[in-house]
């Protein structure tokens, strides 16, 4: 198998998982108002923010999940704690599931 292939594939899974997938979750769980919950999950990208206080800002090789503070542990736990309430449940299930792309980029790094 072509050695290129699995960066590549490691970018379309990323992606897709950042942009397409909460528009399923949005359209699933969220019918009445799905493009709204799709626009808010992928709002939630913002977290990302946090990366522009590391050096180097991007290092392919660096697990975001525990290393940047936007993606710690005690924010994971506070994206789930915004669960329980009605206004930020949306937002919780966009920053949730960020951070578990993320996770699966990092095993997917760890492989190659």
């Amino acid at each position: 198998m072509n050695p290129d292939f699995f960066p590549i594939m490691q970018a379309v899974v990323h992606y897709s998982l950042h942009f397409l997938a909460p528009g399923l979750i949005a359209f699933l769980f969220f019918k009445n108002q799905w493009k709204q919950a799709w626009l808010i999950m992928i709002a939630t990208m913002l977290v990302d923010v946090d990366h522009l206080l590391a050096t180097p800002i991007f290092d392919p090789g660096r697990c975001s999940i525990g290393y940047h503070p936007l993606h710690s542990y005690y924010a994971i736990a506070a994206y789930f704690v915004m669960l329980l309430f009605r206004k930020t449940r949306i937002i919780a299930i966009g920053l949730i599931f960020h951070m578990f792309t993320d996770w699966q980029d990092c095993q997917w790094s760890a492989m190659t």
